[in-house]
């Protein structure tokens, strides 16, 4: 089953998922089975430039790509994707609508909403489209009148209930958040963040300022390091050991350098979007886990903004990325997908891997809604008081 961050029960094995719509286990294997239906030989539509079209799909999607040429096919993204990440999606993109011309930027989890919004009040607001991980910071600028574009995608039935993670805003994947460490410096890997908390604790000296977590007061590090203490009932037992020997970053890209350089022996709520990739490249000098006790899954948020300036583009950018093929890019570039019937190759990662590896009962789902201040604070400044100077 998922645990939703929300419920804060007795132990692991209890929790129950809440918000969301999110699905039961006996519904969730239902869904995830339907949802990765591929089309199949003989049931898609031809479409213009030879992008077929799922059987599915409306009747008249041909339109959509025409108004999309007509636009000239640009697009706009911000998000805090990693242009790594982005490159086979973009690439499969425009081998199927070779008119387009897609600029993803790569900013700081808070800058993708806090430049959307200082862009619109001034009228001139360049961003078809938004794309993030940071729930806390979604979930506050959704709530917003006229935050983003009403689109209904053909794709939606397609996909488990929980794809959906506000109204216009979907999963493009659904990545964990780990540890990783410089496996030459460490000499036992840790396979849970209690693991790594006994580690630190028996030689503290080699340990101090020498572990990472992400810095709580930005949207992403809080919404993963809140979501973990109210899905383990166990945490702060662990934390306290540990936050005295951490420093905080403010991105998960700098954690990695830092760790691959030696700087840092290991680093606790790394997202697998940079933790994957850093993996391979290093040739496993980083390693990437995911913890036994409690792997908190962070749904990256897609959505097209109210008045986006290339529409037709930016919904045609959506479906793709929802579908099969869409799907099969976000887990090339070291993305979690979500989709049953995306293809397995070495490199490639899927949710259903994640509850492989992890233990279903181990999971814990980040709702997209906004935690009230009066929990921010506290906890915020619970968190801080711990870390070591």
């Amino acid at each position: 089953m998922f645990h939703d961050s929300t419920n804060n029960a007795s132990s692991l094995s209890r929790r129950r998922v809440m918000g969301l719509g999110l699905l039961g286990a006996a519904g969730l294997a239902a869904t995830l089975t339907a949802c990765g239906t591929s089309a199949g030989p003989g049931t898609t539509k031809p479409g213009a430039a030879g992008s077929g079209t799922p059987s599915y799909y409306p009747a008249d999607y041909s339109k959509l790509m025409d108004a999309s040429k007509t636009e000239g096919g640009s697009l706009v993204i911000y998000s805090n994707t990693d242009q790594e990440n982005w490159a086979p999606i973009l690439r499969d993109f425009k081998a199927k609508y070779p008119w387009t011309k897609v600029s993803a930027d790569n900013l700081d989890s808070d800058e993708v909403f806090q430049r959307q919004l200082s862009e619109s009040a001034t009228g001139k607001a360049p961003a078809d489209m938004l794309v993030s991980n940071a729930v806390q910071a979604w979930a506050s600028y959704a709530t917003k009148p006229d935050s983003l574009m009403s689109y209904d995608s053909p794709e939606t039935k397609q996909l488990p209930e929980f794809a959906q993670l506000m109204p216009n805003v979907w999963a493009m994947s659904l990545d964990p958040v780990g540890i990783a460490y410089n496996s030459a410096l460490m000499k036992d890997a840790p396979t849970s963040i209690a693991d790594l908390a006994k580690m630190v604790s028996a030689d503290t000296g080699n340990y101090k300022n020498k572990i990472t977590t992400r810095d709580v007061k930005g949207a992403w590090g809080f919404s993963v390091s809140h979501a973990f203490t109210q899905g383990n009932s166990k945490s702060w037992n662990s934390l306290d050991e540990i936050l005295p020997q951490a420093r905080p970053e403010t991105s998960s890209g700098t954690q990695k350098e830092k760790i691959l350089s030696g700087e840092y022996l290991a680093g606790f709520f790394i997202s697998s979007a940079v933790g994957y990739p850093a993996e391979k490249a290093s040739g496993g000098l980083v390693k990437f886990v995911l913890p036994k006790d409690g792997t908190v899954v962070l749904g990256r948020g897609i959505g097209i903004t109210p008045k986006a300036p290339h529409p037709a583009t930016a919904k045609l950018f959506l479906d793709f990325v929802l579908s099969e093929d869409g799907q099969n890019a976000v887990a090339e570039g070291g993305l979690s997908s979500y989709r049953e019937n995306v293809e397995l190759k070495e490199g490639r990662h899927t949710y259903q891997e994640v509850e492989k590896l992890a233990g279903k009962d181990a999971i814990i789902r980040v709702p997209y809604k906004v935690v009230p201040e009066s929990e921010v604070t506290p906890f915020v400044s619970k968190w801080n008081a711990k870390l070591g100077s």
